[in-house]
């Protein structure tokens, strides 16, 4: 397949961002235009893949020993939350992920979108296009008075938690077999921060957030309802994919659902294992399909968060998934809707 033929791919969910700034290193810029070994995100093999864009996740803190003793190596139906984490750690973190983002948008490995009409046009223009998305807002303040200067800097998606409690609601715990019910709902500064995200057209990421927060934004939202990156629940029993009332809620409101590839929430057995086939993806893909209909599936791959399946490997090896499902049988048209008109859609709707 030439580069020309490539369908392109705007994804739902990156951890970039984290991982480059996990790096150590002061030209970040070089790190990510050049490409090292290491990691699945760097420019020459987003190129080669087809990766047009996606959100562009801040992830805070990043710790990587707190995140290694978060995530469990094998599955557990009983592993408690992982500990809040505190304001001022959070809000460092968050800015010097948002600074590397700025960097690289001034040294031209990127652009910035603001809405759906950026994100079209620098994929016209065959740049990256970044959405500015953080996981887990342990960095705003309960008064939001820090969400309008993240809003102002590019801030236009975000995932009310990750998989652990803060001011704002509770994330699930890495379970398996679990369902997402595991705690309580949104804490009053969240349904605040819900619907301050609808004025500002921030779009809110389901993924990460239990069951009783899941009821809270949809009672609460008037924007469809998005998960960047999950999967199915019925398929991979895990507390972080989705039930069917779940889909059922996200269908109801024209909402949007990226397929996760982290091998633990793909596989029957919930394990982390490289050794994961493209079955299994295509698999949750047609299950979302059912579930949702055809313009309500993408990819929201956790690249550089998570083990993905070593058939992939990296975001060069992105044409492999869009080959296994022309084998399935889909359609160019179809392809082409998960792949990237789906999420462009979704943005148009939401973020403008």
């Amino acid at each position: 397949m030439t580069e020309t033929d490539l369908v392109p791919v705007f994804d739902g969910h990156n951890d970039t961002l984290l991982r480059l700034h996990q790096a150590k290193d002061a030209d970040v810029e070089k790190l990510f235009i050049e490409g090292k070994s290491g990691g699945h995100v760097d420019l020459p093999r987003a190129r080669a893949g087809g990766f047009a864009g996606g959100m562009f996740a801040i992830f805070p803190p990043p710790v990587e020993k707190a995140r290694r003793s978060a995530v469990p190596s094998a599955p557990s139906d009983s592993e408690p939350l992982p500990p809040e984490v505190p304001r001022t750690d959070a809000l460092n973190s968050t800015i010097a992920m948002a600074s590397i983002l700025f960097r690289l948008e001034r040294a031209g490995a990127l652009v910035i979108c603001r809405s759906a009409g950026d994100v079209r046009n620098a994929m016209a223009q065959g740049t990256i296009a970044a959405v500015f998305h953080i996981e887990g807002v342990e960095a705003i303040d309960p008064e939001l008075t820090m969400l309008d200067v993240l809003h102002a800097a590019g801030l236009r998606s975000l995932g009310i938690v990750w998989s652990r409690p803060n001011a704002f609601g509770h994330g699930v715990p890495f379970r398996f077999p679990s369902s997402p019910d595991t705690g309580p709902g949104l804490t009053d500064a969240g349904k605040a921060l819900v619907k301050t995200c609808n004025e500002l057209r921030i779009m809110i990421d389901l993924s990460h957030l239990n069951e009783k927060g899941f009821r809270d934004v949809a009672a609460l939202s008037d924007a469809p309802l998005v998960a960047t990156h999950s999967n199915v629940h019925a398929i991979c029993g895990h507390s972080r994919n989705l039930t069917d009332w779940q889909l059922g809620a996200i269908r109801d409101s024209g909402g949007m659902v990226g397929l996760n590839f982290a091998t633990g929430f793909l596989r029957e057995d919930g394990r982390m294992n490289a050794d994961t086939s493209l079955d299994i993806m295509v698999r949750h893909i047609d299950s979302l399909l059912q579930a949702l209909g055809e313009d309500s599936v993408g990819l929201g791959s956790d690249f550089d968060g998570a083990m993905i399946p070593a058939v992939i490997g990296d975001v060069a090896g992105l044409p492999k998934l869009i080959d296994a499902l022309a084998a399935r049988g889909f359609g160019r048209a179809l392809i082409e809707k998960i792949a990237y008109r789906n999420w462009l859609s979704m943005l148009e709707r939401t973020i403008g």
